[in-house]
């Protein structure tokens, strides 16, 4: 039978992290974390992601595009899309894009 110790280090959990109104922000998150959505939680966007809480932490980059803006596409075109929110009762439509780095830059 495995101890409380043991099945915290094997085990899961789903955080919950804040999208920022900025257009790029950073997040802090266990190194693997996987993003399941993103909504909005008492009027607050919010992204939750499953993580390994044992997992050393490394900083994502993230954007939020507004609906009907201009953005390079070869920026966009290598960032990952999580999802969409809507603020002020609907008036403004927001996407949010994880930047991913370039294997063959680094």
């Amino acid at each position: 039978m495995m101890s409380e110790k043991e099945k915290k280090e094997k085990s899961l959990v789903i955080w919950k992290y804040a999208v920022t109104n900025l257009s790029r922000f950073a997040v802090s998150v266990p190194a693997g974390a996987r993003i399941l959505a993103v909504q909005k939680q008492r009027n607050q966007p919010q992204m939750w992601m499953l993580v390994d809480p044992a997992a050393p932490q490394e900083e994502r980059m993230f954007r939020i595009l507004g609906t009907g803006h201009w953005y390079p596409a070869e920026q966009v075109e290598s960032w990952t899309y999580y999802g969409t929110f809507q603020t002020r009762e609907g008036d403004f439509v927001w996407h949010l894009f994880e930047e991913v780095a370039d294997a063959s830059t680094e």
